[in-house]
């Protein structure tokens, strides 16, 4: 194999991670035009399957949705320049609708009755990628660099204290935060993780036979 093959081919797995945040992106930039009571996440309505996903579509001012944006864009970054393989974005995906059906957890009492945005589902994908450069078993330096992004979120998720309310009020934004989705992002992604790469080390265990 030559050189410029290899190199190619080492970048493809990374594709499928930059192709989720793509799509995190353009259905961020499609929900502007769309009704977003069809869209946002709602404790009363667990049967309405499609608002586990739904979310990602609705922001409530253009900073809220260029923050995000620029989220993506920068988890589509590190993804890529890290080789993410193919199982992370895999884990992502999962996490997605994991994220919000987490948010559930709080109760019905909750002060989180609806909920918009991305930055749940970008934190399952900040979670995810830590977990994958943790576990790169070629890098050492990228083990570091993973450790130090979880150790990052976990320091943040800290901070906003999710545990004593789901919702706080931050003066860099207009509305309040639902902080409770950025735990329930990370987890999601934690386990999300944890599930595709029991499914991929059994593969990898038992590959299936020649025909």
């Amino acid at each position: 194999m030559s050189p410029e093959a290899g190199a190619r081919g080492a970048g493809a797995p990374a594709r499928a991670w930059v192709s989720v945040a793509a799509l995190l992106a353009v259905l961020a930039l499609l929900g502007a035009g769309l009704p977003s009571d069809w869209l946002v996440w709602r404790r009363d309505a667990p049967l309405q399957l499609w608002r586990w996903w739904t979310p990602v579509a609705v922001h409530w001012t253009t900073g809220h949705l260029v923050a995000n944006l620029a989220g993506c864009a920068l988890l589509g970054w590190l993804g890529w320049s890290a080789r993410l393989p193919a199982h992370a974005a895999i884990a992502w995906l999962l996490a997605w609708p994991l994220t919000h059906l987490g948010l559930w957890l709080d109760g019905p009492d909750s002060a989180l009755q609806r909920y918009a945005g991305l930055s749940g589902v970008l934190h399952a994908g900040a979670a995810v990628a830590g977990l994958a450069m943790l576990a790169d078993r070629t890098c050492a330096a990228m083990r570091l660099l993973g450790a130090a992004m979880l150790a990052g979120l976990v320091w943040k998720l800290a901070t906003e204290r999710p545990w004593a309310a789901a919702v706080t009020t931050l003066e860099a934004w207009s509305f309040p935060v639902a902080v409770l989705a950025h735990a329930t992002g990370a987890l999601g992604g934690a386990l999300a993780f944890g599930l595709v790469g029991l499914c991929v080390g059994f593969r990898g265990r038992h590959p299936a036979p020649d025909p």
